[in-house]
């Protein structure tokens, strides 16, 4: 197996294809997952959810791409599952963190009340616009 691999790595088909886009727009590509895995150990507030999905959906398409291409460019599907499957995990600790109580239960706010977040939100603002006119009226 090594031998036949050596052998063609010498063979002008492989110096045709490591000099072209094939192999490099791939290689060019690890950039993206890379990056999405070193952010898997970041804090969730740094996470830009849209980003992050607009990634997801880049990755998806240039899968289909890449297995469709012929011949086809398992290079860049590896590339592109890779970063799916990265931008997938810090899609879902951002809507965990943002969405589904995460930051609260990291900065310790826990709610006794029943009533939804958006009630409280309401409520706050308008508490907030009372207390901004009883500060003008006077």
């Amino acid at each position: 197996m090594a031998s036949t691999f050596f052998t063609w790595l010498r063979s002008p088909a492989a110096r045709e294809y490591f000099f072209s886009t094939h192999f490099w727009g791939p290689v060019a590509n690890w950039g993206l997952p890379l990056a999405a895995i070193s952010d898997l150990s970041k804090n969730e507030e740094m996470i830009s959810g849209t980003m992050t999905t607009a990634l997801l959906c880049y990755s998806l398409v240039f899968m289909r791409f890449a297995w469709r291409v012929q011949p086809r460019n398992y290079l860049l599907f590896a590339c592109h599952i890779t970063n799916a499957t990265a931008q997938s995990m810090n899609d879902a600790r951002f809507v965990h963190y943002w969405h589904m109580g995460g930051r609260e239960k990291k900065l310790g706010l826990q709610s006794t009340d029943t009533k939804p977040a958006e009630g409280k939100v309401v409520e706050a603002v308008l508490a907030a616009r009372e207390e901004a006119k009883k500060a003008a009226e006077k």
